[in-house]
């Protein structure tokens, strides 16, 4: 097999795709091939490392739970620090939480009060950008502890569920970055 020379074709050749899940038409977007390898995963990380230094962030926020598993190293390489936003309950403590409507009902994400404060310019790193319900709320739950929304970086963006064009008023004029659209 020969080994794929861009970091776009990296990333692609090691996302599986994985017909009818998790329902009867929908193509999952599997990264854990690109986990597993120790290479693609240094690439992605220090893109996306790369993306926190263009927007001067001093914080990365990473989404439940993917988001764990890429903002997490993305801050540490970066030299940032590292704040998850959680499913609503998971966090002991003083908590701010934003509740979100989905395709058939809401949710509500969490952030530890204290870990954000007004002079802090924060990326938020996921896996996926999808409908953006998600991300948007992360936007708000950030102004609201205070900070500053610096931009969001994801590695994949799906298109055609138009998250882009629902999140441009919410990151007001922060980049929004997609190492790959699909």
């Amino acid at each position: 097999m020969t080994e794929p020379t861009g970091i776009t074709e990296l990333l692609l050749s090691r996302i599986r795709d994985v017909a009818d899940y998790p329902e009867p038409g929908v193509v999952f977007k599997d990264i854990t091939p690109l986990l597993a390898d120790p290479g693609a995963f240094a690439a992605l990380t220090d893109a996306l490392a790369e993306a926190a230094g263009r927007t001067d962030a001093t914080k990365v926020v990473g989404l439940e739970a993917r988001g764990f598993i890429l903002g997490a190293p993305v801050a540490l390489r970066a030299g940032l620090g590292f704040i998850p936003v959680r499913k609503a309950g998971k966090l002991p403590g003083a908590t701010l939480s934003q509740a979100y409507d989905l395709e058939y009902g809401s949710a509500e994400i969490e952030v530890h009060a204290e870990d954000l404060t007004a002079g802090d310019r924060v990326l938020v790193v996921d896996d996926v950008l999808a409908t953006g319900g998600t991300a948007e709320a992360s936007l708000e739950l950030i102004r609201r502890a205070g900070a500053e929304v610096a931009g969001l970086a994801v590695l994949m963006e799906l298109g055609f569920l138009g998250g882009r064009a629902r999140l441009e008023p919410a990151l007001a004029g922060a980049p929004l970055e997609a190492l790959l659209t699909v």
